[in-house]
Order: structure tokens, then sequence, then C-alpha cells
């Protein structure tokens, strides 16, 4: 399963001091999670019918090396724990630089949250089966 989304550093990306924002991080983990979990088959159309989405409950950020503007960068997506229902899960990302240098990781906590009811739920057996194809990390464990 490819895990790797990749994307460019744009000018809005960048903070005062000419290197990619912190928040900036977050925003490439964040789309290379729905990019990953698209490939995977749980799409904003199957998120929709379902009326579910993705939440987060905590995201960590570690910063390793700057980054700057228009520089190529990789971002990884592995599964760090999850319940075998896949009703909670961590991802950990990492951030690599076009010269192959990480950058920073990135850990989240997660759960499904039913858009109607406001409260947690969790997928389908379809949908479950889709996100257990995941790639997991080397340390991944169960929840």
């Amino acid at each position: 399963m490819n895990n790797v989304y990749e994307g460019k550093v744009m000018w809005s990306h960048l903070d005062a001091n000419m290197h990619m924002r912190h928040s900036a991080y977050a925003d490439f983990a964040a789309q290379a999670r729905i990019v990953v979990l698209d490939r995977l088959g749980l799409d904003l159309k199957a998120f929709q019918h379902l009326r579910i989405g993705p939440i987060l409950f905590r995201e960590e950020l570690v910063y390793l090396r700057e980054v700057g503007i228009n520089e190529h960068l990789k971002v990884t997506v592995e599964l760090t724990k999850s319940r075998p229902d896949g009703s909670r899960w961590s991802i950990r990302h990492e951030v690599f630089r076009e010269d192959g240098v990480k950058a920073a990781v990135i850990n989240v906590d997660g759960a499904w949250l039913d858009l109607g009811k406001r409260k947690l739920t969790g997928l389908t057996d379809e949908l479950v089966e889709q996100f257990n194809r995941l790639n997991r990390s080397e340390d991944y464990e169960e929840i």
C-alpha cells in the first residue's frame, strides 16, 4: 500500500522567519492522512454517505529540521495503535525534505465521529477491512 503523500512548500506555508510555519506541518500530515485513506477506499464520498468523519483527540509535532520554500516534501502515514475494529487509532507521520533529511514527526490519536449524533462511532465491517490495510509501524500495538 502506498503510504506516502508528496507535496511542495508554498509561499503561504512560510512564517516570518522564512521557513515552514508550525501549523503547515499539521496541514501536510492531515492531507497525507486523507490521501492515504482515500487510496484504501475510505474516501470523502464513503464518509459523506455514512455521515461519519475522522476526529483527532491529540496532535503532537516534533520539529527536527527547517523546511524552506519550494522544497518537495514526502510525508509517510503509519498506523501505530488501533483497536481491532478500527474505532480508535493512532497514526505517525514522518516528514522528509527532498534531500532525504527527516524534518518532523507528527503523532495523532483519533477516532470516527457520527456527524449527525455528534458522538463517537465505528466503521462498517467493509470499511474496517479497508482501514486495517493501512501500513503498520514496526512498533504497532493493538489497543
